[in-house]
């Protein structure tokens, strides 16, 4: 991987076109590069709202070649949550409604950069739509990024498990609890064994 994201960083420019023919590809390695290209210019402080917006576009327009957890995870909230920083975010609950679980976790992981920045209010309420997904992937996204929403609002957090800690799938739970105190991640996991 080292290798590839070398290279991306060699084609930082490379067309729009030419990153779609990357995306193609049967190598998920080429997807790789595609997808690190994609994420790198999308956060050059040189790139312009429009560049932001077709790459917006070719990435919503590609999931179906963006459907792995780590080609998501490598991406989305660079591609698609970065554009949607200052704009309305219904594409994220549209792909929080998709059949295919990429999409959900696209949908999830996207938040990243609204996390970032202290801006929690999607990420709880696609956590919401997403908490009793049947996919682990989606499952473990969920967790782990109500986990990451928790570091900057403990209560919110705390909320969300009094909600739902007594039927979240386990793996949704014991990722979003990793961080919180033993008593209270054995409180919450007791209210998961009452399922």
């Amino acid at each position: 991987m080292g290798d590839i994201f070398r290279l991306a960083d060699e084609f930082i420019d490379l067309p729009l076109r030419e990153i779609g023919r990357l995306l193609d590809s049967d190598s998920h390695e080429a997807r790789v590069g595609a997808l690190n290209i994609m994420g790198k210019q999308a956060t050059r402080k040189s790139a312009s709202d429009e560049i932001r917006k077709q790459l917006f576009d070719l990435y919503l327009s590609r999931t179906d070649r963006i459907n792995t957890w780590d080609l998501v995870d490598l991406s989305a909230h660079k591609v698609v949550g970065g554009y949607l920083l200052d704009k309305p975010r219904d594409d994220l609950y549209r792909l929080a409604q998709s059949d295919n679980w990429w999409e959900r976790r696209i949908a999830m992981f996207a938040t990243m950069a609204f996390v970032r920045l202290g801006d929690l209010d999607d990420t709880f309420a696609i956590a919401e739509i997403l908490v009793n997904d049947s996919h682990d992937l989606v499952q473990k996204v969920v967790g782990g990024m109500v986990r990451e929403a928790g570091k900057r609002d403990r209560p919110r957090l705390l909320s969300f498990l009094d909600r739902h800690a007594a039927t979240a799938p386990r793996v949704l739970l014991r990722y979003a609890i990793e961080h919180l105190e033993p008593d209270q991640r054995a409180h919450y996991l007791n209210l998961g064994r009452r399922q």
